[in-house]
């Protein structure tokens, strides 16, 4: 359940491109809104059954954060003819694996099954969403399980809070500032009343896509999916109407403490355009070519020849309405934090000024194509990209057409998307220091 913020790229051979294949899918409509996407694949006894629901941490209330990713776990509890605690029990005896996560954009639920249970996983994403049973009894434990999972995966996490100090002086308005899995006082706070409403809200038909991809039957599957979902209520339409951000125009500094560390870190975060924008696609590029590997120029430099880091990444953390845009460095032995960023603003300023090598743009190409390949190697991939496409971007075919834009890109888009974002007066220079006594 945890989400993965970094985007990483494997470099493969370049003999993978000629295995990629056109995904093949038919997308509908059910009356109540409800968005489905079928994709056939009868090459494995394996389908797929997930509903992406548009809902994230930006869409709650500021007093009540954590609900979004709350509810990933809540809505595992039970329902009116699924028993408390029998969730996993029944995925399980019918040879199957289910898992979710949640962004601060939107919230997955996915089951894998053996293609004959086909309908057993309708029946159960049907039931999450018509007969969810949102009680005390299942509030309370489940307050117990995320504040668990805070404490592993952040408080006691070395580095846990990194992002989250960034989040919270990049963006001044937007709800991006907050952290995706809240704050533990908030859900001590909230009614029972609360989150029911959170739900009755935002887990309807019309704010969410069910993916059914594998070895399936689709006519079959259509008729089991208009049993089973088209006899829910359309929900109220979700309007949002969120706060935007102006542009960042002078540099800003923080610093940040960490009792779980010992070694500082330094961190150059940029705000950036959305995912749907064609400058985060290079901006992708962009990290890959910085640190996507061993013989990345910022590895390269820094951590391999001149020996002043133990770890240097440039990363584009791009989501719905902005991203983004880090320069992470760790320094070896007494190297100063500013040396870091030095090192590092020189190889951007290079980027602004010059146009990288024709080999290292070839190599870029290779390493989003193979990228391309892997991402639609499985039926479970597929069906996330499927349901992620449709949601987030607005446009299911990107899962075919979306490397083109990434053949489109430049060596002078590079240059250029540089040149635009990645200046020291559009960014937050956050020192992240092991916390003593003193702090």
């Amino acid at each position: 359940m945890k989400n993965n913020l970094f985007f990483i790229v494997f470099a493969l051979c370049f003999g993978l491109i000629s295995t990629a294949q056109n995904v093949e899918f038919e997308e509908y409509d059910l009356d109540n809104g409800m968005h489905v996407i079928l994709h056939q694949d009868n090459s494995a006894p394996v389908v797929t059954v997930s509903v992406m629901y548009h809902v994230g941490a930006k869409d709650e209330d500021p007093e009540r954060t954590g609900f979004a990713h709350f509810f990933e776990h809540l809505l595992f509890e039970g329902t009116e003819n699924i028993e408390r605690g029998e969730w996993f029990k029944i995925v399980s005896s019918n040879g199957g694996t289910n898992n979710a996560n949640t962004t601060d954009d939107r919230t997955y639920y996915y089951e894998v099954f053996p293609s004959n249970n086909v309908e057993l996983g309708l029946w159960m994403e049907s039931e999450r969403l018509l007969h969810p049973v949102i009680n005390q009894i299942g509030v309370d434990t489940q307050n117990e399980v995320v504040k668990e999972e805070k404490r592993l995966r952040v408080d006691n996490q070395p580095y846990g809070n990194l992002l989250a100090e960034v989040k919270k002086r990049l963006f001044k308005v937007h709800p991006y500032k907050g952290t995706t899995i809240g704050e533990m006082e908030h859900l001590d706070a909230a009614t029972l009343e609360e989150f029911q409403a959170f739900n009755k809200k935002y887990y309807v038909p019309n704010n969410a896509v069910l993916v059914v991809a594998g070895d399936i039957d689709k006519p079959k599957v259509k008729a089991m999916i208009e049993d089973y979902f088209g006899p829910i209520p359309r929900g109220a339409d979700v309007n949002r109407d969120l706060p935007r951000e102006e542009p960042i125009t002078e540099a800003m500094t923080g610093t940040a403490y960490d009792p779980n560390i010992q070694i500082p870190a330094v961190i150059a975060a940029y705000r950036t355009p959305s995912f749907k924008e064609r400058d985060s696609y290079v901006l992708n590029m962009i990290s890959s070519y910085l640190s996507g590997g061993k013989s990345s120029v910022l590895y390269k430099k820094i951590v391999d020849e001149q020996k002043q880091a133990l770890a240097v990444q440039a990363v584009n953390i791009s989501q719905e309405d902005y991203g983004i845009y880090a320069l992470f460095g760790l320094p070896l032995g007494d190297v100063e934090l500013q040396t870091l960023i030095d090192e590092m603003d020189e190889e951007i300023v290079k980027l602004q000024n010059e146009l990288i090598s024709e080999r290292d743009y070839e190599k870029l190409q290779n390493q989003f194509e193979s990228q391309f390949v892997s991402s639609n190697s499985s039926v479970e991939g597929i069906a996330n990209s499927l349901a992620r496409y449709y949601m987030l971007y607005g446009d299911t075919n990107l899962i075919n057409d979306q490397i083109n834009i990434y053949r489109s890109i430049t060596r002078e888009d590079i240059r250029d998307v540089a040149k635009k974002y990645l200046n020291p007066n559009q960014r937050l220079i956050l020192e992240y220091l092991p916390k003593n006594d003193d702090q």
